[in-house]
């Protein structure tokens, strides 16, 4: 088997680059994969329970939190997760039993392989069958999981309060805030060299933001920062030079 044979794995894994423990597990379920192991079977869970963990992190309700404690089931990590989506209605009652069998597939591979044991007596050959079609399945049945989970996300409204989605995801929420909100930068005041950015809403009223000019360029455009950097370095060795002059004068 290959990682061709989890597609949606594959898909979600890329969307969420940047959720560290979803990337390691879908590193360990490339190697198994690559070793014929049957760690196949416990990376293709933690994949599971690791899109749930994302999927909740994402759209979890603080006043009304869903997500499980740390040692809970792949059953409930599931279950929560449909609850953020809010897929909980009686059509999905199939894909709760679809998570259910998935969970006792692997529980049932784990018995096996422990009580055949090393010196199975002739069944290693039937073992080995077993152990390919249970890690086979496992593995199809964690991409139409993560598969589900995953367009059922792409398909929710988020919360850009605590999205980790970038800018780009918001294009229309964007595109109303570029045409009805404007924007203006006071001038330095006597007390602060920090200058204002106000945002001037529809209504009449204004956000305002005071930020360093500094801080701004570092995080909205690092290399605007370092051409601005060069730039003050410049400027700075001219006031320099001057203050010199002055001295000497």
């Amino acid at each position: 088997m290959t990682m061709d044979w989890c597609p949606g794995i594959r898909e979600a894994c890329a969307h969420w680059r940047d959720a560290p423990m979803l990337q390691h597990t879908f590193e360990a379920l490339q190697t198994s994969l690559d070793s014929d192991s049957d760690a196949a079977i416990d990376a293709a869970k933690g994949l599971v329970e690791c899109v749930c963990r994302v999927v909740i992190d994402q759209l979890d309700d603080p006043t009304k939190p869903l997500k499980p404690r740390d040692d809970a089931s792949i059953n409930d990590w599931v279950s929560a997760a449909t609850r953020a989506l809010k897929l909980g209605d009686i059509r999905h009652r199939k894909f709760s039993d679809l998570i259910k069998h998935h969970n006792g597939l692997a529980d049932s591979l784990r018995v096996l392989r422990n009580d055949a044991g090393p010196l199975s007596h002739g069944k290693d050959g039937f073992i080995q069958t077993l152990t390919v079609y249970h890690r086979r399945a496992a593995i199809l049945a964690a991409d139409a999981i993560v598969a589900f989970l995953h367009h059922a996300y792409l398909e929710a409204q988020l919360n850009p309060m605590n999205s980790r989605e970038p800018w780009e995801w918001f294009a229309a929420d964007n595109a109303l805030i570029d045409t009805h909100v404007g924007l203006a930068v006071d001038a330095e005041d006597s007390d602060s060299s920090t200058p204002t950015l106000r945002f001037l809403l529809p209504d009449g009223d204004d956000l305002s933001i005071k930020i360093e000019v500094s801080r701004l360029l570092y995080q909205l455009d690092r290399g605007a920062y370092v051409e601005a950097l060069n730039a003050a370095r410049g400027a700075q060795v001219l006031v320099d030079q001057s203050i010199e002059e002055q001295g000497e004068a």
